[in-house]
Protein backbone atom coordinates (compact mmCIF):
# COMPACT_ATOMS: atom_id res chain seq x y z
CA UNK A 1 0.00 0.00 0.00
CA UNK A 2 1.79 3.61 -1.05
CA UNK A 3 2.01 6.03 1.25
CA UNK A 4 -0.74 9.09 1.21
CA UNK A 5 1.51 12.15 -0.21
CA UNK A 6 1.94 14.77 2.79
CA UNK A 7 0.91 18.67 2.22
CA UNK A 8 4.58 19.40 2.81
CA UNK A 9 5.92 16.92 0.05
CA UNK A 10 3.53 18.27 -2.28
CA UNK A 11 4.55 21.17 -1.51
CA UNK A 12 8.51 21.02 -2.45
CA UNK A 13 7.48 18.85 -5.29
CA UNK A 14 6.23 21.93 -7.20
CA UNK A 15 8.80 23.73 -5.69
CA UNK A 16 10.91 21.11 -7.99
CA UNK A 17 8.41 21.65 -10.84
CA UNK A 18 8.65 25.09 -10.78
CA UNK A 19 12.37 24.94 -11.38
CA UNK A 20 12.34 21.72 -14.08
CA UNK A 21 9.70 23.55 -16.03
CA UNK A 22 10.51 26.88 -16.09
CA UNK A 23 12.36 28.64 -18.92
CA UNK A 24 15.97 27.73 -20.02
CA UNK A 25 19.28 29.03 -21.04
CA UNK A 26 18.22 31.05 -23.84
CA UNK A 27 15.63 33.30 -22.19
CA UNK A 28 17.36 33.93 -19.05
CA UNK A 29 20.71 35.14 -21.40
CA UNK A 30 18.17 37.25 -23.27
CA UNK A 31 16.89 39.29 -20.75
CA UNK A 32 20.86 39.94 -20.21
CA UNK A 33 22.42 40.67 -23.28
CA UNK A 34 18.96 42.99 -24.23
CA UNK A 35 18.30 40.92 -27.85
CA UNK A 36 17.46 37.62 -29.07
CA UNK A 37 19.51 34.78 -29.15
CA UNK A 38 19.04 34.47 -32.78
CA UNK A 39 21.00 37.41 -33.70
CA UNK A 40 23.98 35.71 -32.12
CA UNK A 41 23.13 32.53 -33.94
CA UNK A 42 23.61 34.29 -37.11
CA UNK A 43 27.21 35.06 -36.28
CA UNK A 44 28.58 31.78 -35.13
CA UNK A 45 30.31 29.64 -37.66
CA UNK A 46 29.01 27.57 -40.56
CA UNK A 47 30.47 24.21 -39.38
CA UNK A 48 29.18 25.24 -35.75
CA UNK A 49 25.93 22.95 -35.69
CA UNK A 50 28.39 19.89 -37.08
CA UNK A 51 30.91 20.40 -34.24
CA UNK A 52 28.99 21.72 -31.43
CA UNK A 53 27.98 17.37 -30.80
CA UNK A 54 31.79 16.65 -30.65
CA UNK A 55 32.64 19.52 -28.03
CA UNK A 56 29.83 18.88 -26.05
CA UNK A 57 30.63 15.26 -25.77
CA UNK A 58 34.10 15.55 -25.13
CA UNK A 59 33.53 18.51 -22.59
CA UNK A 60 31.07 15.65 -20.51
CA UNK A 61 33.57 12.75 -21.36
CA UNK A 62 36.43 15.06 -19.85
CA UNK A 63 34.02 16.22 -16.86
CA UNK A 64 33.69 12.57 -15.76
CA UNK A 65 36.99 11.72 -15.78
CA UNK A 66 38.05 14.55 -13.45
CA UNK A 67 37.72 14.23 -9.55
CA UNK A 68 34.76 15.70 -9.33
CA UNK A 69 33.35 13.02 -6.92
CA UNK A 70 36.17 13.05 -4.53
CA UNK A 71 33.91 15.27 -1.79
CA UNK A 72 33.51 13.61 1.25
CA UNK A 73 30.19 11.75 0.88
CA UNK A 74 28.07 12.80 3.77
CA UNK A 75 24.43 12.38 2.33
CA UNK A 76 21.91 15.96 3.95
CA UNK A 77 25.36 17.77 3.75
CA UNK A 78 24.55 21.63 2.49
CA UNK A 79 25.76 22.48 -0.82
CA UNK A 80 28.55 25.50 -1.67
CA UNK A 81 27.12 26.73 -4.63
CA UNK A 82 28.65 30.56 -4.64
CA UNK A 83 32.01 28.06 -5.06
CA UNK A 84 31.47 26.75 -8.25
CA UNK A 85 29.29 29.88 -9.53
CA UNK A 86 32.58 31.77 -9.47
CA UNK A 87 35.21 29.25 -10.98
CA UNK A 88 32.95 28.99 -13.71
CA UNK A 89 32.24 32.60 -14.26
CA UNK A 90 36.45 32.92 -14.18
CA UNK A 91 36.54 30.24 -16.69
CA UNK A 92 33.78 32.27 -18.81
CA UNK A 93 35.73 35.66 -18.29
CA UNK A 94 38.31 33.89 -20.38
CA UNK A 95 36.00 32.69 -23.38
CA UNK A 96 34.46 35.53 -23.52
CA UNK A 97 38.04 37.77 -24.09
CA UNK A 98 39.16 34.99 -26.17
CA UNK A 99 35.81 34.45 -28.11
CA UNK A 100 34.35 31.53 -30.12
CA UNK A 101 37.05 29.56 -30.82
CA UNK A 102 38.23 29.63 -27.13
CA UNK A 103 34.71 27.20 -26.64
CA UNK A 104 36.42 24.17 -27.01
CA UNK A 105 38.57 24.72 -24.29
CA UNK A 106 36.30 26.65 -21.69
CA UNK A 107 33.77 24.07 -21.85
CA UNK A 108 35.31 21.28 -20.62
CA UNK A 109 36.73 23.22 -17.58
CA UNK A 110 33.18 25.02 -17.04
CA UNK A 111 31.27 21.62 -17.26
CA UNK A 112 33.67 20.13 -14.86
CA UNK A 113 33.19 22.31 -12.15
CA UNK A 114 29.33 22.40 -12.88
CA UNK A 115 29.28 18.81 -12.57
CA UNK A 116 31.03 19.03 -9.19
CA UNK A 117 28.33 21.26 -8.62
CA UNK A 118 25.55 19.05 -9.31
CA UNK A 119 27.22 16.13 -7.17
CA UNK A 120 27.12 18.97 -4.35
CA UNK A 121 23.41 19.41 -5.02
CA UNK A 122 23.09 15.66 -4.76
CA UNK A 123 24.21 15.11 -1.80
CA UNK A 124 22.51 17.70 -0.15
CA UNK A 125 19.00 16.18 -0.97
CA UNK A 126 20.02 12.54 0.55
CA UNK A 127 22.23 11.09 -2.26
CA UNK A 128 25.27 9.07 -1.89
CA UNK A 129 27.41 10.19 -4.33
CA UNK A 130 29.87 7.40 -4.20
CA UNK A 131 27.35 5.25 -5.84
CA UNK A 132 26.80 4.65 -9.75
CA UNK A 133 23.03 5.48 -10.21
CA UNK A 134 23.32 8.86 -8.17
CA UNK A 135 26.93 9.54 -10.55
CA UNK A 136 24.84 9.31 -14.10
CA UNK A 137 22.29 10.69 -12.77
CA UNK A 138 24.47 13.48 -12.39
CA UNK A 139 25.39 13.37 -15.40
CA UNK A 140 21.31 13.41 -16.17
CA UNK A 141 20.82 16.73 -15.38
CA UNK A 142 22.88 18.68 -18.44
CA UNK A 143 19.85 16.66 -20.70
CA UNK A 144 17.48 18.88 -19.14
CA UNK A 145 17.18 21.89 -20.05
CA UNK A 146 14.30 23.51 -19.00
CA UNK A 147 11.50 25.03 -21.59
CA UNK A 148 13.22 25.61 -24.74
CA UNK A 149 12.15 27.13 -28.34
CA UNK A 150 14.77 24.34 -29.33
CA UNK A 151 12.89 21.67 -27.91
CA UNK A 152 9.86 19.49 -29.43
CA UNK A 153 7.31 20.61 -26.37
CA UNK A 154 5.96 16.82 -26.80
CA UNK A 155 9.50 15.62 -25.37
CA UNK A 156 10.56 18.70 -23.62
CA UNK A 157 9.25 18.04 -20.04
CA UNK A 158 11.18 16.75 -17.34
CA UNK A 159 9.47 13.41 -16.92
CA UNK A 160 9.45 12.81 -21.03
CA UNK A 161 13.37 13.70 -20.85
CA UNK A 162 14.06 11.20 -18.56
CA UNK A 163 11.95 8.35 -20.03
CA UNK A 164 13.74 9.13 -23.45
CA UNK A 165 17.14 8.61 -21.15
CA UNK A 166 15.92 5.80 -19.14
CA UNK A 167 17.15 3.03 -21.46
CA UNK A 168 20.79 4.24 -21.79
CA UNK A 169 20.65 4.95 -18.09
CA UNK A 170 20.33 1.33 -17.35
CA UNK A 171 22.88 0.14 -19.91
CA UNK A 172 25.03 2.52 -18.91
CA UNK A 173 24.58 1.74 -14.99
CA UNK A 174 24.62 -1.79 -15.52
CA UNK A 175 28.47 -1.66 -17.35
CA UNK A 176 29.64 0.57 -14.49
CA UNK A 177 28.71 -1.35 -11.75
CA UNK A 178 31.69 -4.19 -13.50
CA UNK A 179 33.52 -1.64 -14.79
CA UNK A 180 35.14 2.01 -13.63
CA UNK A 181 33.13 5.18 -14.49
CA UNK A 182 35.37 6.07 -17.37
CA UNK A 183 36.66 2.70 -18.27
CA UNK A 184 38.15 2.78 -21.79
CA UNK A 185 36.42 1.35 -24.65
CA UNK A 186 33.14 1.92 -22.60
CA UNK A 187 30.23 1.54 -25.61
CA UNK A 188 27.45 1.46 -23.64
CA UNK A 189 28.82 4.69 -21.13
CA UNK A 190 29.92 6.53 -24.25
CA UNK A 191 26.03 6.44 -25.68
CA UNK A 192 24.65 7.77 -22.72
CA UNK A 193 26.44 10.10 -22.53
CA UNK A 194 25.81 11.26 -26.48
CA UNK A 195 22.69 10.66 -25.75
CA UNK A 196 23.07 13.57 -22.96
CA UNK A 197 25.06 15.54 -25.15
CA UNK A 198 22.49 16.11 -27.96
CA UNK A 199 20.10 17.99 -25.67
CA UNK A 200 23.63 19.78 -23.86
CA UNK A 201 24.56 20.90 -27.54
CA UNK A 202 21.31 22.80 -27.16
CA UNK A 203 22.10 24.90 -24.42
CA UNK A 204 25.99 25.35 -25.40
CA UNK A 205 24.89 26.70 -28.52
CA UNK A 206 22.82 29.17 -26.97
CA UNK A 207 25.28 30.30 -24.60
CA UNK A 208 27.92 30.44 -27.55
CA UNK A 209 25.67 32.43 -29.67
CA UNK A 210 25.11 35.08 -26.90
CA UNK A 211 29.12 34.86 -26.14
CA UNK A 212 29.45 35.89 -30.10
CA UNK A 213 27.14 39.00 -29.91
CA UNK A 214 29.58 41.84 -30.21
CA UNK A 215 30.76 43.79 -27.02
CA UNK A 216 29.92 40.94 -24.85
CA UNK A 217 33.70 40.68 -23.72
CA UNK A 218 35.14 38.81 -20.47
CA UNK A 219 32.78 40.24 -18.16
CA UNK A 220 29.93 39.18 -20.11
CA UNK A 221 30.98 35.99 -20.55
CA UNK A 222 31.55 35.48 -16.96
CA UNK A 223 28.23 36.63 -16.48
CA UNK A 224 26.89 34.68 -19.00
CA UNK A 225 28.48 31.07 -17.65
CA UNK A 226 27.04 32.38 -14.44
CA UNK A 227 23.72 32.16 -16.06
CA UNK A 228 24.37 29.13 -17.14
CA UNK A 229 25.67 27.11 -14.19
CA UNK A 230 22.39 28.98 -12.27
CA UNK A 231 20.26 27.11 -14.42
CA UNK A 232 21.62 23.97 -14.25
CA UNK A 233 22.30 24.44 -10.56
CA UNK A 234 18.33 24.80 -10.47
CA UNK A 235 18.01 21.45 -12.60
CA UNK A 236 19.86 19.69 -10.16
CA UNK A 237 17.74 21.00 -7.24
CA UNK A 238 14.87 20.01 -9.46
CA UNK A 239 16.03 16.79 -10.89
CA UNK A 240 17.29 15.43 -6.86
CA UNK A 241 14.11 16.48 -5.36
CA UNK A 242 11.64 14.46 -7.53
CA UNK A 243 14.49 11.41 -6.74
CA UNK A 244 14.12 12.04 -2.99
CA UNK A 245 10.83 11.74 -3.12
CA UNK A 246 11.15 9.09 -5.86
CA UNK A 247 12.90 7.28 -3.04
CA UNK A 248 10.10 7.77 0.20
CA UNK A 249 6.64 6.67 -2.14
CA UNK A 250 8.46 5.58 -5.41
CA UNK A 251 8.34 6.74 -9.04
CA UNK A 252 4.93 6.22 -10.09
CA UNK A 253 3.47 8.14 -7.30
CA UNK A 254 5.88 10.77 -7.65
CA UNK A 255 5.50 10.71 -11.35
CA UNK A 256 1.50 11.28 -11.21
CA UNK A 257 1.16 13.92 -8.78
CA UNK A 258 3.94 16.04 -10.19
CA UNK A 259 2.22 16.26 -13.29
CA UNK A 260 -1.27 16.63 -11.77
CA UNK A 261 0.56 20.26 -9.97
CA UNK A 262 0.15 23.51 -11.72
CA UNK A 263 2.83 24.95 -14.34
CA UNK A 264 4.03 28.14 -13.55
CA UNK A 265 3.72 30.59 -16.68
Amino acid sequence: MSLAFSEQDRKELQVAKNLLENPGVAAKITNFIGSPIEKGLALLPENWNKNIGEVTQKALLKASEAAIFTMKDIPGEASSNIWHKLGVAVSGGVGGFFGIAALSIELPVSTSIMLRSIADVARSEGESISAIETKLACLEVFAFGGNSKSDDGSDSGYYAVRATLARSVAAASEFVVNNTLTSEGAPLLIKFIATIAQRFGIQVTEKAAAQAVPAIGAAGGAIINTIFIDHFQDMARGHFIVRKLERKYGKELVERVYLSLPKLG
